[in-house]
């Protein structure tokens, strides 16, 4: 068993002879499917569930943030269906966020187009005409990708067959399990047939987590892959101290670093079209996404930010969950978030495939306390920064970081 892996049974631990997806004995359509992607070695995480899955064992996946948890559960899942022929709805992957389902459903694309077998999906989310979405599954997808809550309507109307599904999805599962998500996505299991297989997958799997999953699950294999260090890596973490004006401060941050992308995180609606406002009348090419956004606004706006056209996207949490926008290299957060799991899905969206990145918090004196709660439960160390003479700094080393 690998050092990095901790699971239950030795068939299910990282192989680290598993230098490939053909080492790996996965479908020789999938491995030239992934090429076309340039994927050509699994991640820790993707070598540790396939079998399990494969062989219908229910999961509790724990992996870093970008660290290939989509393709662990996607892989045995298309390895089941080109295996077995399988037509109509045979699984469901639950979402919490839009964003995060649209991203699984171009991933599963992306896997489709390059196989020989036709594998249909489709997107099923709130907030958008469900006439669209029934008449989509008129075709009988075999996967089925969305939120638990509108998934559950059309499970009720009986125009998802749950009868029939095999697989289920939990992704993000802290999110879909707490408080706030975990009856509606009861409902969904509890429509699906006993014997249904469930994974449950996360950056971030709590002990509350675990708990509630109990009713979900039948005797799950854990998996867990310990990479924080590498994580860390990639990632620098920074505070600065501000007490009385953060947006000031987000503004000094920018216009030192000038990112090429930076996502910055602030909680209340009137705060994001606030510092959106101030940092637009600094000519800082900036735009906002929020709970109020339609749907089609959202879209727009991301697309804008992932071409270059925007410098800066402000957001709720919404963003950090899902999104996947390459060339970030700054996340800022305004408003701290008070669990740490929270804390290391922001700081995930940059950093990402190997490159460098800086999550850099603006707290003020009584926020330094979650400051230490990140430390200690992430195992990652921040560095204290200030400005001196317009440069930003550590306040230790007095080293500048606007390179």
């Amino acid at each position: 068993m690998s050092d990095n892996t901790v699971s239950h049974g030795a068939p299910y631990a990282t192989d680290n002879n598993i230098n490939d997806f053909t080492s790996l004995n996965l479908d020789k359509c999938l491995t030239d499917a992934l090429k076309v992607q340039n994927i050509i070695t699994p991640t820790d995480i993707q070598k540790s569930a396939y079998t399990a899955i494969l062989e219908g064992r229910d999961v509790i996946a724990q992996s870093h943030t970008g660290s290939g948890k989509t393709l662990a559960y996607l892989l045995p899942l298309f390895e089941k269906i080109l295996d077995n022929n399988i037509s109509g709805n045979y699984a469901i992957i639950l979402a919490p966020t839009y964003e995060l389902a649209v991203q699984i459903k171009r991933q599963v694309e992306l896997i489709d187009k390059n196989i020989d077998y036709p594998v249909e999906s489709a997107l099923i989310i709130g907030d958008v005409n469900i006439n669209r979405q029934i008449e989509a599954l008129k075709s009988k997808p075999q996967i089925i990708i969305g939120t638990a809550g509108r998934i559950y309507e059309l499970i009720k109307k009986k125009k998802i067959a749950a009868h029939l599904v095999k697989y289920l999805v939990i992704d993000e599962a802290d999110k879909l399990l707490d408080k706030n998500n975990f009856d509606i996505t009861a409902s969904v299991r509890k429509c699906l047939m006993k014997d249904a297989q469930t994974v449950l997958f996360s950056a971030s799997i709590t002990k509350e987590t675990k708990k509630v999953s109990i009713s979900l699950l039948c005797n799950p294999l854990e998996i867990h892959i310990k990479n924080e260090q590498k994580y860390a890596s990639n990632i620098e973490h920074i505070f600065v101290v501000e007490n009385r004006d953060k947006l000031e401060m987000l503004r000094k941050v920018l216009h030192n670093l000038r990112p090429d992308k930076a996502l910055i995180f602030i909680n209340k609606v009137f705060d994001i079209e606030l510092a959106t406002s101030k940092l637009q009348f600094n000519n800082f090419n900036a735009a906002c996404i929020h709970g109020s956004n339609s749907k089609a606004e959202r879209k727009n706006i991301l697309n804008n930010f992932k071409n270059g056209k925007l410098k800066a996207l402000i957001s709720t949490d919404i963003a950090a969950r899902g999104l996947q926008i390459d060339g970030i290299n700054i996340v800022v957060s305004i408003s701290m978030p008070e669990a740490s799991s929270d804390y290391l899905h922001r700081a995930g969206r940059c950093g990402r495939n190997g490159n460098k990145g800086k999550s850099i918090c603006i707290i003020n004196d009584y926020e330094r306390k979650l400051i230490a709660d990140y430390e200690k439960h992430l195992g990652i160390k921040f560095k204290e920064m200030k400005f001196v003479k317009g440069k930003l700094v550590n306040v230790n080393k007095s080293k500048d970081i606007a390179k």
